[in-house]
C-alpha cells in the first residue's frame, strides 16, 4: 500500500508541535524490493518486500530525541510524537544541535535532472530469474569452475520525503538494478572463489549477465595455486575494485565528527599537503545517474560539488550543522541520517584525479611487488594512521604477473602512504566512488 509521504510528514510535524516540541524534523520513506537467487539453473529463492517507515526528531531547547515507526494512522503518529517529546525532556543537553535557519535551506526540493529513477520501471520476476540463470551459466561454462555459490538479480525502488518546522519540505525517488555472481574454482582445500557484480540506476546501463558470470569465473580461476609471498618491503598496487578503501580511510579522517573527537590522523592537517601535488579529491552529489546523488542533505541544505582536497592540499572538513558549529566552520551540506538517529556527516559521489598510465603500465613499472585484489580484516589506528590488513592477489616479477598469492599482510602508515600514491586511469566512470588503481611504494609485506 502506497502512502502520501508529504501528508504523513506534515501530520507528524503537527503532532510533535502539539506534544510540546520546540522544533522537529521528519524523514519518511517507502519502497519495494525484489530479489531472485538461482542455483543449478533453477529458482532457489525469491523475495519481495514492500515497506513504509517514518522517523521523527524533536528538539526541546538543546535536548533532542529520535523515534521511528511504521504506523501511518493519525493516532499512531500522535503516540510517536508524545514518546519522542518525553524522551527529549530526559536527554542530555547538546549545545551544538539545532535545525537549519531558513536562509540556509535548499531552494531545490526534488531530484529533477539527476536521473535517479529508471523510467522502465520494475522488471518482472521472470526477467530477473533469466538474468540470474544466464549469469550462472556463463560462469559454469568456464573450464575449471566447480560451482557457483551465488547468482542473483535484484531491483529496488524507494521514495523519501523530508519536512521540518523551519519550513523545509522536499523529496525524491530512487531506483536500482543489481546482478551478482560468486564462482568457485577447484575442489577441497584447493578451492578458490571470486566474484563480479554490477549496480546501476538504469537497467540499460547494466553489463550483460554473460560478462559478469564470465569475469567472476576467470577471477576465481586466476586465484588457483595461491601461496604466501616472501616477507619484505615492496611496492603494492591496490586494484581498482579495492582501491576505494584507501580513499575511504582518508574521507573518514576528514570527517568533522572524527576531527571534533580528536580521533583523526588529519586533525592538524587543514591546509597541508596530504596527497601528491596534482591530485584532487572532489565530491559531486549532483552527478546524473550516480547512486549517491541527492539534491539536498538530511538537514535540508542544498548539495553541490566541492573539493575536499585540491592539488594535494586538504581544504576543509566534511560536516553537518552541529559539527560545523562545534568546529566553527561553514556547513558543507553533508548531513545523513537514519530514522532513529540524528544527522551526522557523510560523503556523496567521490572522484580522485586519475593518472595517465594504465594498470598494466603501473605493473610494469613496479618490477617486483604485490597486486592486491582483495583484503580481509583490518587493524587501523584512526589517531596515528597506522595501517595493517590481510591481503591476497598476485605477485609481480620483472613487471609481469607471476602467480597468485594469499595469506599475507600489508602494513604502513596511511598519512605516508597517501602522500605518495600514484593513480592509474582505470576508474569506473559510473561508480559512485571513482577511484582508479593506486600504486604505493615501499610498503611492508608479511608473508612466508
Amino acid at each position: 500500500m502506497s502512502h502520501s509521504l508529504p501528508d504523513l510528514s506534515r501530520a507528524l510535524i503537527e503532532a510533535a508541535t502539539r506534544a510540546g516540541a520546540d522544533s522537529a524534523d521528519v524523514l519518511a520513506r517507502q519502497g519495494t524490493s525484489v530479489s531472485i537467487d538461482v542455483r543449478g539453473g533453477t529458482l532457489e529463492q525469491a523475495e519481495r518486500s514492500e515497506g513504509f517507515e517514518i522517523g521523527l526528531r524533536v528538539l526541546i531547547g538543546k535536548r533532542q530525541a529520535c523515534v521511528s515507526g511504521s504506523d501511518a494512522r493519525r493516532e499512531g503518529l500522535a503516540m510517536m510524537a508524545e514518546r519522542a517529546v518525553a524522551m527529549a525532556r530526559e536527554a542530555p543537553e547538546d549545545p551544538w544541535i539545532g535545525l537549519a535557519e531558513r536562509d540556509q535551506l535548499s531552494a531545490r526540493r526534488d531530484a529533477e535532472g539527476l536521473e535517479m529513477v529508471d523510467p522502465a520501471g520494475e522488471p518482472s520476476p521472470e526477467a530477473l530469474k533469466e538474468a540470474a540463470i544466464r549469469t550462472e551459466a556463463a560462469a559454469l561454462s568456464q573450464a575449471g569452475i566447480s560451482q557457483v555459490s551465488t547468482a542473483s538479480a535484484a531491483y529496488g525502488e524507494s521514495e523519501v520525503f523530508m519536512a521540518a518546522t523551519n519550513g523545509f519540505e522536499g523529496g525524491y525517488r530512487r531506483s536500482s538494478h543489481s546482478l551478482a555472481c560468486v564462482a568457485i574454482a577447484g575442489t577441497g582445500a584447493a578451492m578458490e572463489r571470486d566474484h563480479d557484480s554490477d549496480f546501476r540506476i538504469f537497467a540499460s546501463d547494466m553489463r550483460s549477465p554473460e560478462e559478469i558470470g564470465e569475469r567472476a569465473a576467470l577471477r576465481a580461476l586466476e586465484r588457483q595455486g595461491a601461496s604466501a609471498p616472501k616477507t619484505g618491503s615492496y611496492p603494492v598496487l591496490f586494484d581498482e575494485r579495492i582501491s576505494g578503501s584507501l580513499i575511504g580511510h582518508l574521507l573518514s579522517a576528514a570527517n568533522g565528527m572524527a576531527v571534533a573527537r580528536g580521533s583523526s590522523f588529519l586533525r592538524n592537517s587543514l591546509g597541508q599537503q596530504v596527497l601528491p601535488a596534482g591530485l584532487s579529491l572532489t565530491e559531486d552529489p549532483l552527478r546524473p545517474r550516480a547512486t549517491s546523488s541527492r539534491p539536498f542533505d538530511a538537514e535540508g541544505l542544498q548539495t553541490g560539488p566541492r573539493d575536499i582536497i585540491r592539488d594535494g592540499v586538504l581544504t576543509g572538513w566534511t560536516v553537518d550543522l552541529a559539527t560545523a558549529r562545534k568546529l566553527g566552520v561553514d556547513p558543507t551540506a553533508n548531513a545523513a541520517r537514519g530514522l532513529t538517529s540524528p544527522p551526522s556527516p557523510s560523503n556523496w559521489n567521490i572522484e580522485l584525479t586519475p593518472g595517465t598510465a594504465t594498470r598494466d603500465e603501473l605493473i610494469a613499472q613496479m618490477g617486483t611487488g604485490l597486486l592486491v585484489t582483495s583484503m580481509i580484516g583490518s587493524t587501523i589506528n584512526p589517531d596515528t594512521g597506522d595501517y595493517s590488513r590481510g591481503a591476497s592477489g598476485f605477485w609481480i616479477e620483472n613487471g609481469q604477473i607471476a602467480r597468485a598469492v594469499n595469506e599475507c599482510t600489508i602494513a604502513g602508515n596511511l598519512r605516508e602512504m597517501l602522500s605518495r600514491i600514484l593513480p592509474a586511469n582505470d576508474a569506473r566512470p559510473w561508480a559512485s566512488m571513482r577511484v582508479p588503481s593506486l600504486l604505493v611504494e615501499g610498503m611492508t609485506l608479511a608473508g612466508s
